[in-house]
């Protein structure tokens, strides 16, 4: 969905369509603004973090404080500064992780500690004290492989993996944490624990320093209020953020913190603004910058030769994140002279978070693997929801579908046209008056007659519910709310307004638990009008977005459920809104029915609720290119749900841009075609029949891969297996592959290089891996790795290798959506490796309900090792029944056999067709017919 109205504009009396003025008055720059959102020099709270420089910490522990049980430790750290007091508590977790947590000990009011992220209370391990002196602490992190050293003064911790320093944290004496307070206070700060070798009293002298600190503390803007443009932000108990610094050494390669249009290697940021973490609705956002967008997860992952790590900062408030390198800027050549002559310092990244408000929460994730760090982070915020298989297909949107008979007519338009598809979305203008959970009376008056021919045809249809309600009291849903108090208050106890699109808004209080449980309530099919059980929903507009709101969110002393202010909870808005949606979708069905919710808003932990997508993009090559990284960067944090609107959302593509996307989008998790109201249709047919071959081309070859990309799917949800994966997850020595972000794999399976530039004649591949080999999906031509080539690409052309070892379940019959392909035949790609072998997996269950948590599924297994194709069962609790059957193997970079045989268990061989193309190394064997559920071998001799 396109946007925001500038701050400063009022709104008119009468909103004769705030999408028409929108597109009249602010289309045509079709660029961010950036007067609109905040510098971190406009931030107060990140300024007077960013102003203290490295240095010795003014925090120590209190070694004489700590106390030990079996799963904490607790040392108060002192402010030599000001004397003021903290808690510091370590946790040794199962599963080699650490949980850091500080926190006032005496606050003048709690202070925010994140909910509902974490699945529940990490389970504990045991921490040991393994050595001591004056000023050291040494524990053991809940086994012999990694301790802890815990430095009294200045404060510090150091985690050790054997002998070897894998991170520090406050090494350099960044921690900052700024107290809660009442205004004009002038009592004198206490200390809860004397300063060692200190009688607890301090001097004259040293009084004096903490209220000419205190005086200057109070007298710096934006302490108590913070004004930015018209809009002031007031702070009743003054300033309250947090900071903290990461260092790493031996890494120099970072990624994660989504959402920034950048790519997947974190820049270093010591010219720039740190990374920005806080969720905002951004007008046409820009390429490569830190600039915060849609969405945010506090999580940093690290990876070098030796080990992967990462960092999950649990805050949801604004947050910046600094990063600084000591080979910044140095080049391969400068490296490698430093090197040669010995005086190569060793490479280390630093990180610097920091946050608004609420307490330092912190996990440190410790690998070693990328896979351990993926399931560690999971253990924590849960594993990417198994999607309904349906919304795996291609989904076609624009804003807006006009009527049912535009509905009709496009629905119509695929069948006519050979193409498949799955689910036609509707978006604001379906409502009535944008009246969500409506429909409008004269465009849409029969919904459920129009739901009920896309169910015959096998489809569904997603319609937009957005979490700004019309103030109108003639809308039973703004009434209810009010009437309830579910509504975000103001600072001042009223219901909070802003402008959205329906004109004047009010904005439901997701964190408030019976709010969600009444707008779950809501997706009923006696409560939503018009709904059927192949409707689903799309929550936008949920960071909150506020045309008239400062930064165009809520302003950030809006109170909220439990008295929280906005400030502490903004960037978990948009996570809430779309579990209370999932929610109501399972309840409708009776907890039945998977859910399909689409958010644009999200944190850590919306990966448990559905899909995102990277928001409004443009019709611009380089939003083309920019959806990779994006999409790899959210995968990493575990969303693999991911996708860009194919064609760009703004401006208007042209024909080659528009193929490539599509090429570049069936091979991306979320596939969905969506555009602005006021570009002209672009549906796939409208450019001519040459390009409409093309995109028929991509759609079935998306098709046909929905059994892989299901499988991938299931894996993500049961092992926090990311779906697109970048390169050095799979081959994490393999050096060139740490900053690539134009190519990626598909679990370990598929290498997609997608087409991105203009009037290409050729891509540059890299195909990674010490004795690996990569066949092209399309001709079978064999490469082995590692090497790179230039591979020269016609309009038709998506690069794809399938990786030897591995076995791909695929479907090859084109059929008008997935659901009607739900019992056709399988046909496996064996693609061999350089010993011959190849090994695969397909899960399969009905696609839609939860009925596989009562293992109604099958798992299945496919080895191919000297000359014998084997299929098993992966997991023998699953049973479901299924028509579909084998229908083909392919077998690529194999010789020739004399026969082909089929035995199943316990039964007698039968031969089989089978034919040989000596110029690709290609068998083809035709028609096993044997189920795919069934326990078999196909020998080849």
């Amino acid at each position: 969905m396109i946007t925001t109205q500038p701050q400063g504009v009022t709104p008119p009396i009468r909103l004769l369509g705030v999408a028409l003025l929108f597109s009249t008055f602010f289309l045509p720059a079709l660029s961010v603004d950036r007067s609109n959102f905040k510098t971190c020099d406009q931030s107060s709270f990140c300024k007077r973090q960013r102003k203290l420089e490295p240095g010795s910490s003014p925090y120590r522990a209190v070694l004489g404080s700590a106390k030990l049980s079996a799963d904490k430790l607790e040392i108060q750290l002192i402010d030599d500064k000001n004397q003021v007091s903290l808690l510091l508590e370590v946790f040794g977790l199962n599963g080699n992780m650490t949980r850091i947590k500080i926190n006032e000990i005496n606050p003048l009011k709690p202070r925010y500690e994140v909910p509902d992220v974490l699945l529940g209370t990490p389970i504990p391990a045991n921490l040991q004290v393994t050595g001591q002196d004056d000023n050291t602490l040494e524990l053991s992190l809940g086994g012999a492989e990694h301790k802890l050293l815990v430095t009294g003064t200045p404060f510090r911790l150091d985690i050790l993996s054997g002998r070897d320093l894998v991170l520090s944290v406050n090494s350099r004496g960044l921690l900052h944490f700024e107290r809660l307070r009442e205004r004009k206070d002038t009592d004198t700060e206490k200390t809860d624990v004397p300063p060692e070798g200190d009688d607890g009293n301090p001097g004259e002298e040293e009084a004096t320093k903490e209220e000419e600190s205190k005086k200057v503390d109070e007298d710096e803007p934006g302490m108590w209020d913070e004004t930015f443009k018209t809009h002031t932000d007031t702070k009743p108990n003054g300033p309250s953020s947090v900071g903290l610094d990461f260092s790493l050494p031996g890494f120099e390669h970072v990624y994660g913190i989504p959402e920034h249009a950048d790519n997947l290697r974190l820049r270093t940021t010591e010219s720039t603004d740190p990374y920005r973490l806080y969720n905002l609705d951004v007008f046409q956002y820009e390429l490569y910058n830190t600039m915060a967008l849609y969405g945010s997860v506090p999580l940093l992952l690290a990876h070098n030769v030796q080990r992967t790590l990462g960092i999950f900062w649990l805050n949801a408030a604004e947050t910046w994140v600094d990063i600084s390198s000591n080979t910044a800027g140095k080049t391969l050549l400068g490296k490698m002279f430093q090197y040669i002559h010995g005086g190569g310092e060793t490479p280390q990244t630093d990180v610097r978070w920091m946050s608004e408000s609420g307490i330092i929460d912190v996990f440190v994730l410790l690998g070693p693997t990328p896979h351990d760090v993926f399931k560690q982070y999971a253990s924590l915020t849960g594993t990417q929801s198994l999607p309904p298989y349906f919304s795996l297909g291609y989904h076609q949107c624009r804003w807006n579908y006009n009527d049912e008979d535009d509905v009709r007519n496009v629905d119509a338009g695929f069948d006519e046209h050979d193409l498949p598809y799955d689910v036609i979305w509707l978006d604001i203008e379906h409502a009535d008056g944008k009246r969500y959970f409506t429909w409008d009376p004269h465009k849409f008056p029969t919904p459920k007659d129009m739901l009920s021919n896309l169910k015959d045809k096998r489809r569904k249809m997603v319609a937009i519910v957005d979490p700004h309600i019309k103030i109108d009291s003639g809308y039973r849903i703004h009434n209810e709310i009010r009437s309830r108090g579910f509504y975000v208050k103001n600072k001042d106890g009223g219901d909070y307004e802003g402008w959205c699109w329906p004109g004047s808004a009010a904005y439901p209080d997701f964190t408030n638990p019976e709010m969600r449980a009444w707008w779950s309530s809501m997706f009923a099919y006696d409560q939503y009008e018009g709904s059927t059980e192949n409707l689903f929903v799309w929550n936008d507009m949920n960071e909150p977005s506020v045309f008239n709101g400062p930064e165009v969110t809520m302003h950030k002393d809006a109170i909220h459920w439990g008295g929280w202010e906005h400030r502490d909870i903004h960037n978990l808005y948009g996570l809430y809104v779309q579990k209370a949606t999932a929610d109501g979708l399972i309840q409708r069905s009776g907890g039945k029915e998977r859910p399909f919710v689409l958010t644009r808003a999200f944190f850590a932990g919306s990966q448990r609720y559905g899909a995102v997508w990277t928001g409004d993009n443009a019709a611009e090559w380089d939003h083309l290119k920019i959806s990779i990284p994006m999409c790899l960067s959210l995968s990493l944090v575990g969303i693999s749900f991911c996708g860009a609107d194919v064609g760009g959302f703004f401006k208007n593509p042209e024909t080659e841009l528009l193929v490539r996307w599509y090429q570049a989008g069936a091979y991306q998790p979320f596939f969905r075609a969506h555009a602005h109201l006021d570009t002209p249709r672009r549906e796939p047919w409208l450019h001519g029949d040459d390009n409409l071959k093309l995109i028929r081309e991509v759609l079935q070859q998306r098709y046909a891969l929905l059994p892989f990309w299901y499988t991938e799917f299931y894996r993500a949800w049961r092992d926090a297996e990311p779906v697109m994966r970048p390169l050095w997850v799979e081959f994490p020595t393999d050096v060139s592959t740490f900053a690539m972000d134009d190519q990626y794999m598909i679990g370990s399976a598929l290498l997609v290089h997608p087409v991105t530039e203009a009037n290409s004649r050729g891509v540059q591949i890299y195909l990674p891996g010490v004795g690996e080999v990569f066949y092209d999906v399309h001709s079978y031509q064999k490469y082995e790795a590692p090497q790179s080539f230039y591979l020269p690409v016609t309009s038709s052309s998506i690069p794809v290798y399938q990786r030897g070892g591995t076995i791909i379940p695929r479907k090859n019959r084109p059929r008008r959506s997935s659901d009607c392909m739900h019992d056709d035949p399988f046909t496996l790609h064996v693609a061999l490796n350089l010993q011959g072998e190849a090994r695969g997996e397909l899960f399969i269950d009905d696609g839609h309900s939860f009925n596989y948590e009562q293992n109604e599924f099958l798992y299945r297994e496919f080895n191919y090792s000297r000359g014998e194709l084997k299929s098993s069962s992966l997991d023998p609790r699953g049973n479901f029944e299924t028509s579909s059957w084998l229908e083909r193997v392919i077998i690529i970079g194999a010789s020739q056999p004399t026969s082909v045989t089929l035995s199943l268990l316990g039964g007698s061989e039968t031969p089989l067709e089978f034919e040989y193309d000596a110029h690709t190394s290609v068998i083809t064997v035709r028609k096993p017919g044997v189920n795919i559920a069934a326990d078999f071998t196909i020998s080849l001799r």
